[in-house]
């Protein structure tokens, strides 16, 4: 970049300004630099004059390629990629062309080659400069559940399964199984790993719309206690029971799970970890050994990734405020202070990959609908926070753990996983 950078910024078009002039040699230099930034993907750069930038594995791929439709997106883009690219994307200034999941996974597979020939120093670099996700105190969780889970039930209705409205990893026990049997396979494996035993207690921190707790009470013939403190989520869950007949054995509490009282058999939670925050790992052990039995066991069911590192930047800030996957060393500060036992770990990854293909097709499917309901931009953030995910799934270093965890004293546990076997022909207990 030489010297009369920022006087061209500042005749051709500011950070946050539209093209005004082809691009000049200062443009194609910093538009070849950041594909090496990025580690040099299989995607092409088109600048907004129809200019190609590309790298030696890019080229003749015209078919695939990202475009910047003015100079301001080039230069917001250099500034800090892992916040500007969705934000770009967003208001229509960087724009794809090829399928959105394939240059994705491009972009993944490039920044992968990159992260790796970076170093040490470049990794810390990247954590200091990435701004601390928002804070999950007490009165931050509401707010930070509030701004994405809030949203609407319309809103998720139009493309979650119709039986449970499952917002987490579905399992696939056969590649060709439609989402709303591998999301009733997920909750089923829950249970099977479980041993759930009818009257037993269960508390549930985390309920989402409420079909977890149901397909246990439905199932298994248990007791729920369920704390969520999404407004929307619990107004759902509660008429869902009571319409389906289970009210009498499924509680559904607004609060949040650090206020969980009661002594209880078995402690769930599937999707909630991501919004707990490492600092907090202490909290929610001390939370379960509260409130589970001497001879208590339980579940955990949460993305989490390979390394220790902040969420996108662009999916904290305008998706998930407050998110954080952790690693399976950093789950460890759940169980090891107070004695809890890992009795098995699961990675799903594939199987998320999958719920996000299905997901990212009903949302797509019903992308009309959803911007009648909010606006264009909002489509094109969740298009691509949805193909994104899958990308993160195949080619990132995000992972989906089943961890379950019992009591020293638990017994209840078989010595083999024989029992945690799902197919589709298996119908669950009644």
């Amino acid at each position: 970049m030489n010297g009369n950078s920022h006087e061209e910024v500042s005749k051709n078009g500011s950070m946050d300004g539209t093209a005004s002039g082809a691009p000049n040699d200062t443009d194609k230099w910093l538009a070849a630099r950041l594909l090496q930034i990025v580690g040099e993907p299989s995607v092409g750069l088109e600048l907004w004059d129809g200019q190609r930038v590309d790298t030696p594995k890019a080229e003749g791929r015209s078919e695939v390629h990202v475009r910047l439709e003015d100079r301001g997106a080039l230069y917001r883009l250099l500034y800090r990629p892992n916040r500007t690219f969705g934000e770009l994307f967003t208001q229509g200034r960087l724009t794809v062309k090829g399928d959105l999941v394939s240059v994705m996974e491009r972009l993944y597979r490039g920044l992968a080659r990159a992260d790796r020939q970076a170093g040490v120093a470049k990794r810390m670099a990247e954590r200091l400069l990435t701004r601390r996700a928002r804070p999950n105190t007490l009165q931050g969780s509401k707010e930070n559940i509030h701004s994405h889970y809030d949203l609407g039930n319309e809103f998720y209705e139009l493309w979650l399964d119709r039986d449970y409205t499952q917002y987490t990893c579905a399992y696939y026990p056969t590649p060709d199984a439609t989402l709303e049997q591998a999301q009733a396979a997920k909750l089923e494996l829950v249970c099977r790993k479980l041993r759930l035993q009818p009257g037993e207690t269960v508390v549930e921190a985390g309920s989402g719309w409420g079909g977890l707790a149901r397909y246990l009470v439905r199932h298994y013939g248990v007791n729920v206690r369920s704390y969520n403190i999404s407004r929307e989520q619990v107004a759902y869950a509660r008429e869902r029971a009571r319409r389906e007949g289970l009210d009498d054995h499924i509680e559904y509490v607004e609060d949040d799970y650090r206020n969980a009282t009661g002594s209880y058999d078995v402690f769930v939670s599937v999707g909630m970890l991501e919004h707990v925050g490492v600092d907090n790992y202490r909290t929610l052990g001390s939370t379960i050994d509260r409130c589970l039995k001497e001879d208590g066991r339980g579940l955990i069911h949460s993305i989490g990734q390979d390394v220790s590192r902040p969420l996108n930047e662009w999916i904290e800030g305008y998706i998930f405020p407050g998110a954080y996957p952790p690693t399976l060393r950093e789950m460890m500060d759940i169980f090891e202070p107070v004695g809890l036992s890992v009795a098995d770990v699961e990675n799903l990854r594939p199987h998320y990959a999958q719920t996000l293909r299905h997901w990212r097709e009903r949302f797509e499917a019903n992308a009309a609908r959803v911007a009648d309901m909010f606006d264009d931009d909002f489509v094109r953030a969740w298009r691509l926070y949805l193909c994104g995910s899958v990308a993160a799934f195949t080619e990132g270093q995000l992972q989906l753990f089943q961890v379950l965890f019992r009591r020293p004293d638990c017994r209840t546990l078989p010595v083999t996983r024989d029992h945690m076997r799902v197919s589709l022909e298996q119908d669950a207990p009644d």
